[in-house]
């Protein structure tokens, strides 16, 4: 017998004996994975971690396959990389979310319902069916001391500058209003914001000054001696760059305001509309106002500008005469622009304002304190008792 007969009976039984051995590790295997991940598939990968019956989240793998985690180990962390700092980060955030105080100055989210119609740039501002108006339901509400003397400030020109703007929503008691340039990018945003932090907002409508072209307030600019309809139009255009301000207000425009024709159209578009108009104080007062009461609109003109010298020292001065004002008529309403002195220094002066006797109102409550004084003074009775007769 030849080694070449003997050898040949043993590698004809090596190919089964090592396909059983093969089928019998897998078969191991298999028993394995069924004990320690619940299934006998290798296809899908598994984390295990301690997270607490009936939240167990849900994540996916590259390929879309669902990650699952096995509840019964809390000791150990989850075995895929970055599961758990994600879970971690997505828990601790929303710990502190429920930590945050909730503002208790924050006005109710926009638009609210029935106060617009879609127009050229966005909502267009309507008088409800019920006759809700925009100046009211966008106004800052306002429970004061009728027999306290009363300052309003409103502070223009933000949503251009980042800083400014973020300082004036944060940094400023929420009675003062913040008023918007319509070219603002994210305009929305800004006023969502400003809402958020209890302040009553404007949006800027932007007007012809005397040495108009040279200083050109943008392709939406009112013009003194333009056509209605093209005023018309571009006011349009202003009004529907968003939603949820109270009033309108004016951006330059010495020489629309002194046109009282086209003034008066201006303000009977916003009467007509439920908007409030607001006028810097730098312009014709005599024209404005007759426009005003003309078009039957709610309007007031700013008793000071706060910032026409921008320092410190003279912005200081300024709000000293609102307050000499204020005690004089009862009420006064100042205005300035998105300098950061003029932010640093009306938040300042407001810290100590009540302790000096002084309140603080959003302009809207002046302007229906106005309102009101002016038909008390038409029916002939005096300022506060008219209701009272009544």
């Amino acid at each position: 017998m030849t080694a070449a007969s003997v050898l040949a009976p043993l590698a004809n039984m090596r190919a089964p004996l090592i396909a059983g051995a093969a089928a019998a590790v897998l078969m191991i295997l298999a028993v394995a994975a069924t004990a320690i991940f619940g299934r006998a598939d290798f296809s899908t990968p598994f984390a295990r971690g301690a997270v607490a019956p009936g939240e167990v989240p849900v994540a996916e793998t590259a390929a879309g396959e669902p990650v699952r985690f096995n509840t019964e180990t809390a000791a150990e962390e989850p075995s895929l990389p970055g599961v758990a700092e994600g879970f971690r980060e997505a828990e601790a955030a929303a710990s502190r979310a429920r930590r945050a105080p909730v503002n208790p100055n924050a006005l109710p989210a926009v638009p609210i319902a029935g106060l617009s119609e879609p127009g050229p740039g966005g909502p267009l501002p309507v008088i409800s069916a019920s006759g809700q108006r925009a100046s009211e339901a966008y106004a800052r509400p306002f429970d004061g001391d009728a027999a306290s003397p009363t300052i309003a400030v409103v502070i223009g020109g933000l949503g251009l500058n980042r800083s400014v703007t973020e300082a004036a929503i944060n940094d400023l008691p929420p009675e003062i209003a913040l008023s918007f340039a319509p070219y603002a990018d994210d305009l929305q945003g800004w006023i969502d914001r400003a809402r958020a932090a209890g302040h009553e907002v404007l949006i800027e409508a932007p007007m012809e000054p005397y040495d108009y072209p040279n200083n050109d307030p943008g392709p939406h600019t009112l013009l003194a001696d333009g056509p209605p309809a093209e005023n018309a139009r571009r006011l349009m255009w202003v009004m529907s760059r968003a939603t949820g301000y109270f009033g309108v207000t004016n951006y330059l425009g010495a020489r629309f305001s002194a046109s009282g024709g086209a003034m008066e159209d201006m303000m009977t578009t916003l009467e007509s509309r439920g908007v409030a108009f607001l006028h810097d104080g730098a312009g014709r007062r005599s024209t404005i106002e007759a426009a005003g009461e003309a078009a039957g609109a709610q309007f007031a003109i700013a008793d000071r500008v706060l910032d026409e010298d921008p320092s410190p020292r003279a912005i200081d001065d300024r709000l000293l005469a609102l307050e000499a004002l204020a005690l004089q008529e009862g009420a006064s309403i100042g205005s300035g622009f998105a300098y950061p002195a003029t932010v640093d220094q009306v938040r300042d002066w407001a810290v100590t304002l009540r302790a000096r006797g002084y309140q603080l109102a959003p302009p809207s409550a002046v302007i229906a304190r106005r309102r009101l004084e002016a038909r008390e003074l038409e029916a002939g009775t005096a300022p506060g008792q008219a209701g009272e007769e009544g």
